[in-house]
């Protein structure tokens, strides 16, 4: 299975971004506010980075709450890997883990056509493997 299908369903228009030049501040009540762990960080249409709650802790433990009013350009880590709608589950997956990454921003060219996190690709896998144990199932009863 390709990332292309956990998408299909989603509007690009619904990911939720920031701004290169919101502050820290505003950057984190926004992942405050929607429940999330990570923002893809946009600039001229353009993902230029992941903010992550990382990238928060890492700030505050070298500064304090002065990050805050940094720019979240400035925090965020750069730059950002993506994959494509075409990629494979287990190829984004095998990326997260050697990335030691939880978010995935998709692209379509240049443009961002989608944000994924660690636990869509779990669920997509999860499903995968329970469809196949059914059809072996109804297959060995069937037999």
């Amino acid at each position: 299975m390709d990332i292309d299908r956990i998408i299909a369903d989603r509007a690009s228009s619904d990911v939720i971004s920031c701004s290169v030049d919101a502050t820290v501040h505003q950057a984190v009540a926004l992942l405050a506010r929607k429940r999330i762990g990570a923002l893809p960080i946009m600039s001229d249409g353009q993902v230029v980075g992941i903010f992550s709650e990382r990238d928060v802790i890492y700030r505050l433990a070298e500064e304090g709450d002065a990050c805050l009013a940094r720019s979240a350009g400035e925090v965020m880590t750069s730059p950002a890997i993506t994959v494509d709608r075409k990629t494979k589950v287990d190829e984004a997956l095998a990326l997260m883990t050697k990335r030691r990454i939880r978010h995935l921003p998709v692209t379509d060219g240049e443009t961002m056509c989608g944000f994924i996190s660690i636990g869509d690709l779990v669920k997509s896998r999860f499903d995968e493997v329970q469809h196949e144990a059914a059809a072996l199932r109804d297959y060995i009863a069937h037999a």
